[in-house]
């Protein structure tokens, strides 16, 4: 019963959270998702009503996110053609330089703000660091993946701390992001630019025209044999079963090696970035098999982008405030300092990675840096919005590499449990020679563009 409360509810929020916006121009203007405004209406209510709502229902959909987000990441290559390695290679490498610098520098500003001066001043752990680029790259999926590592390491206030990140990373995403279009617009570094002026009635409010809906997938079997849907959601529920068998083999392997060792370190390992891995094994398997003509992407993006707003939506209404106003300074300081080194990277490092379109390729990743790719694909669509350029191409590409390591990938995954074993300063180390490294790359790629 409880689960079938806080699905309907959940589900009212979402229907609120888009009237909203479909009402009131202020939020069209902030291009706001419909899941965040419902979250931030859920989380008024929680807040206002907390005493009557049972807790069992606030702690099911607590942990909703950290199901859903295995559900979208097994589906990011669920149905999508495995390109050539060297291809991607080739045409992704200025923008993976740039993401990975935006990634790992990441870790070296969160991580030597928490170490260096925030867990002294106001005894925050040096965990605190993680939280840039989890919140800020990975978002609320991904601090909902990582709750059972939060708690598995006595710090479960993360993960309120982490929703904050991530809601605020979101919302400076947009808003910092359109004043960086806007500026690009004045200096004529784009030109194709689709601002809320330029936009008619549905598009602000966010409704296709009757006449224009694109299609949200393709049936790849007839339904009297098993339902289109329902085969996907087969083989998302395989690629997690992959993804879940690895890790419960990672986390034997690891006792049986060292049977001695108190610390563990893939005890606290969370299973969404083995899902990923578990999609891809399972498409290149139907790949070679030619099973891969049952699976259709479009509607794996669907069934993504459906887990995602509801994932979003739990999130924000359960951030635990309390949690957040003892903390919010050094919130504030971590989430300041993040959104000034994104826009350092845009404005200052972009221009010599990139030889044309340099903007339009800089935002994506500026959206993806500070409010996860959906805010770097929207930003994208704003200077871009007929694709003229190949700054679709070359994010897109980018990201088969980077996603499997930052931003929810193996290493946003193990940072954080190797910060509790092993401490703090080894991978703050790390992670400035990470950084030394695509820096001495991106020195080579703007010497090459001279």
């Amino acid at each position: 019963m409880t689960a079938i409360i806080v699905f309907c509810l959940l589900s009212m929020l979402l229907i609120v959270g888009k009237l909203l916006r479909s009402t009131f121009s202020f939020f069209q203007k902030l291009y706001l998702p419909s899941s965040v405004i419902g979250g931030l209406v859920g989380l008024l209510l929680v807040s206002l009503l907390r005493e009557y709502i049972p807790g069992d229902w606030i702690n099911a959909t607590k942990k909703l996110p950290g199901f859903l987000i295995n559900v979208i990441f097994a589906t990011l290559f669920l149905g999508a053609a495995t390109p050539k390695f060297k291809e991607v290679f080739r045409i992704a490498l200025p923008q993976l330089c740039l993401g990975q610098i935006i990634a790992w520098g990441q870790y070296v500003l969160g991580l030597g703000l928490a170490g260096f001066l925030l867990a002294k001043a106001f005894g925050v752990p040096p965990a605190f660091g993680n939280l840039l680029e989890i919140g800020f790259q990975g978002g609320h999926g991904t601090v909902g993946g990582m709750s059972e590592s939060f708690t598995a390491y006595n710090w479960s206030d993360g993960i309120a701390l982490g929703y904050t990140v991530a809601t605020c990373g979101m919302i400076i995403g947009i808003i910092v992001g359109m004043v960086l279009v806007n500026w690009a617009l004045k200096n004529g570094h784009v030109k194709s630019v689709r601002t809320f002026k330029n936009r008619n009635t549905s598009e602000r409010i966010g409704v296709y025209k009757s006449n224009e809906r694109p299609s949200a997938g393709v049936q790849t079997v007839f339904s009297d044999s098993i339902d289109s849907l329902a085969l996907h959601l087969a083989f998302i529920g395989m690629a997690i079963m992959i993804g879940f068998l690895a890790l419960r083999g990672m986390q034997h392997l690891e006792i049986a090696l060292f049977p001695d060792c108190k610390t563990r370190i893939f005890q606290g390992f969370p299973l969404f970035p083995l899902c990923m891995i578990g999609g891809v094994i399972l498409q290149l398997f139907a790949q070679k098999t030619h099973l891969d003509i049952l699976i259709d992407h479009q509607q794996m993006s669907r069934i993504s982008g459906a887990a995602l707003d509801y994932l979003v939506v739990s999130a924000v209404t359960t951030i635990q405030l309390s949690v957040v106003l003892k903390n919010y300074l050094p919130l504030l300081i971590l989430i300041v300092a993040g959104s000034i080194a994104a826009v350092v990277s845009v404005v200052y490092i972009a221009p010599k990675l990139f030889k044309e379109a340099w903007f339009e390729r800089a935002i994506a990743d500026f959206g993806q840096a500070t409010g996860v790719t959906a805010t770097g694909l929207m930003l994208l669509r704003t200077v871009d919005p007929d694709n003229k350029t190949i700054a679709a191409s070359s994010f897109g590409y980018k990201q088969l590499i980077h996603e499997p390591v930052m931003g929810g990938g193996l290493w946003t995954a193990l940072a954080l449990p190797l910060v509790f074993t092993m401490g703090w300063l080894p991978v703050w180390v790390f992670s400035c020679i990470m950084l030394a490294v695509w820096s001495v790359v991106a020195v080579v790629i703007a010497y090459k563009n001279r």
